[in-house]
């Protein structure tokens, strides 16, 4: 259930929006203080989903509620509410974090409108932070060849800056590794990192994925969602296999690169989002442009940094690396006791033909961690890992 805070010293107003929230929703759980000091008390002792906040009060006005608030749970969404004169102070608010701001007395539906997508917003928010405590362990890229070493370079000189990024290379090399360190690298690293798999959503629902959608917006959208930019928002956003997008979606993205606005589908409302892009590939772009299958506008503007990340036939120094790894890896997560490998059983893994890349080492060394001797043989890897 959605809680709510109202901080607004007029009781008149105050009234009105819990009329209209609790009308409107019979889910939401509308609590009230009558000024910024008793409303800075209540969000240190409980947690809300969205706070409504009158500028002009006394004792402490909204704006020094906002910063108060900002220090003590940042994640939670502020929306500003402005008198006629407190219009300008209104807009800095949102430089200083708020959500967003209604003007009193507050329109119907442009109030529960704000209150929507404050609410899916934060949901997302919260959501991805739990996710990214899940995975970022997950993702650590192993190698010391020269190659990795030049992309671990680049990274570290890149990563500072909101350079967009377009990492090339073979699938299962490792492109979403490359993504996950520029953005944990980054000063945008407490921010979410939202994931889009191109290839994996529908032409027809990639555009609802990427930007939202309002409710009544097409058959299945039974109310407003926000999209991934808009999660993605002081964070970074990794369009996985970019190269797969549709043409229409495309130009969508493009607008938002240029203009940093993106409009839910089904709406013409504009929505400023602060976004870093990363996007990935195993597509040849350039030749994708030339038949017509991806805009060369968009190519231009993702392509600020080339990250080209080599198979792993490219780098076999790194086998032995990674054998060890994986090893440990997998006997932790299957509760087996840790097996080592022969160094004739790695000469042997390191002169194979890689197509699948790291993903296909990954899945060898799972088998032979399970089929194989207590220390995994050459016997073992002909057996087991048959070419």
């Amino acid at each position: 259930m959605p809680k709510i805070l109202i901080i607004e010293d007029e009781a008149a107003i105050r009234r009105v929006l819990v009329k209209i929230l609790s009308e409107e929703n019979d889910t939401y759980q509308v609590e009230e203080a009558e000024d910024g000091l008793v409303g800075i008390e209540k969000i240190k002792k409980n947690d809300y989903d969205l706070v409504l906040c009158d500028i002009k009060m006394p004792k402490m006005d909204g704006v020094e509620v906002l910063e108060a608030a900002k220090k003590i749970k940042p994640e939670i969404p502020m929306v500003m509410i402005s008198g006629h004169g407190d219009l300008d102070t209104a807009v800095n608010t949102m430089r200083l974090g708020a959500f967003d701001y209604i003007s009193k007395p507050p329109d119907l539906n442009r109030l529960l409108n704000t209150v929507r997508i404050a609410l899916d917003r934060k949901e997302l928010v919260v959501e991805n932070k739990m996710l990214k405590k899940k995975v970022s362990k997950n993702y650590e890229m192993i190698g010391e060849s020269d190659k990795i070493a030049r992309i671990k370079d680049m990274i570290d000189k890149v990563a500072p800056t909101d350079a967009r990024v377009l990492i090339t290379g073979p699938n299962g090399t490792g492109k979403e590794l490359v993504a996950h360190w520029l953005h944990q690298k980054s000063d945008r690293s407490k921010g979410a990192m939202i994931e889009v798999n191109c290839a994996a959503i529908p032409s027809e629902l990639i555009e609802s994925e990427l930007f939202g959608h309002v409710k009544g917006a097409f058959t299945s959208a039974a109310k407003d969602r926000a999209g991934k930019f808009e999660a993605a928002n002081g964070g970074t956003i990794f369009l996985d296999e970019i190269g797969d997008m549709s043409l229409s979606a495309q130009a969508k993205v493009l607008r938002a690169l240029q203009e940093s606005r993106i409009q839910r589908v089904g709406s013409d409302k504009d929505i400023k989002v602060n976004v870093r892009v990363v996007a990935a590939t195993n597509k040849n772009l350039k030749k994708e442009i030339e038949e017509g299958n991806f805009r060369e506008d968009l190519y231009h503007r993702l392509a600020v940094i080339l990250i080209e990340v080599p198979s792993l036939n490219e780098r076999r120094e790194d086998i032995p690396l990674l054998i060890n790894y994986f090893a440990k890896k997998i006997s932790k997560e299957h509760g087996n006791i840790e097996k080592s490998f022969s160094d004739k059983a790695i000469k042997l893994l390191q002169n194979y033909d890689w197509t699948g890349n790291i993903r296909e080492l990954r899945n060898v060394i799972e088998r032979l961690i399970i089929l194989g001797g207590n220390e995994v043989s050459e016997s073992d890897v002909k057996a087991f890992a048959s070419k």
